[in-house]
């Protein structure tokens, strides 16, 4: 299943909603592609919600660790939102789970902006 991603946004940040596999090619590229085009647009606070994100491999891990360290360095946050346990895991056994902000709650996402 490809990635599929749509963007709204919820007060002071924008939550992208994924779907499909992050993987090597057009999973990655998109993911890549819409974080930069969020960040151009001067909208420093994404969430992406990972809920329907059923496999990440490792260039998808790749590219979600790249668009942290792209809106960190532009001066935003990027926090992860509703994992799956097969992504909870891969974050866990990669190390990256401490990296991350990961929440369950949209909600308490949002507000962790403030």
């Amino acid at each position: 299943m490809a990635l599929r991603a749509t963007h709204r946004d919820a007060g002071q940040a924008t939550v992208v909603d994924l779907s499909g596999r992050i993987i090597l090619g057009e999973g990655s590229a998109l993911l890549r592609k819409t974080v930069r085009a969020l960040l151009d647009e001067k909208r420093t606070h994404i969430v992406l919600n990972l809920a329907d994100v059923d496999y990440i491999d490792s260039s998808g891990i790749g590219e979600l660790v790249s668009a942290y360290t792209t809106a960190k360095g532009r001066g935003g946050e990027l926090k992860l939102l509703h994992l799956t346990k097969k992504v909870h895991d891969l974050l866990q056994l990669t190390k990256l789970y401490t990296v991350f902000d990961v929440y369950t709650d949209e909600s308490t996402a949002l507000a962790s902006f403030q």
